[in-house]
């Protein structure tokens, strides 16, 4: 399976024994931002446990999953368990849990705060993971409106072109490997 990720917000919800689980998949750029937001729209709520993976410039995800205040192992892993299973990248998750007064035991808090990632990512929209570089390609003029249409035929955007007294130099934008077949 090839790595996935997200470009919006999704949600997913549980309900087990009178607790509620509000799980929110975000993209991870907007993680700390989210996370201070759900704070202050549930001060009641009684942990907010988060997990994100990352892809890093070499290849490597950082990864981590936090039980805020949950007995150690019972949620944020689990709930990291669940991006890695649906091998989504450069996606946060944040479980707002709201006590219902009987205790789930450890079994039962994995069980909820991973379903709750699960029922998120089940209503989200996921997309291929690709990674975005910018590359500068140049063309004399007899050759640029091929070079356009070599641009426009591979989906990249052109941030800018700038015309020489050679031709033209396109400063374009897209996944690596699109950018690429440029050079074939």
């Amino acid at each position: 399976m090839a790595l996935m990720t997200i470009t919006r917000e999704h949600e997913g919800y549980l309900e087990d024994r009178k607790s509620r689980f509000l799980a929110h998949l975000v993209p991870v750029g907007v993680f700390d931002q989210r996370l201070e937001a759900l704070r202050k729209a549930h001060r009641k709520a009684n942990h907010i446990v988060t997990a994100h993976r990352r892809l890093l410039d070499d290849d490597r995800i950082e990864e981590s999953g936090k039980d805020d205040g949950e007995p150690a192992g019972t949620s944020g892993m689990p709930v990291l368990r669940v991006l890695q299973g649906a091998e989504l990248v450069e996606c946060a998750v944040l479980v707002v849990r709201y006590f219902g007064g009987i205790k789930l035991g450890g079994g039962g808090l994995a069980r909820a705060y991973s379903g709750a990632a699960q029922a998120a990512i089940a209503n989200a929209e996921l997309i291929p993971f690709q990674r975005f570089a910018v590359k500068e390609v140049s063309a004399d003029f007899a050759a640029s409106s091929e070079l356009e249409r070599r641009v426009e035929q591979l989906g990249l955007s052109v941030i800018a072109r700038d015309f020489t007294e050679e031709g033209v130099t396109l400063t374009l934008e897209g996944p690596e490997e699109d950018l690429a077949r440029l050079d074939g």
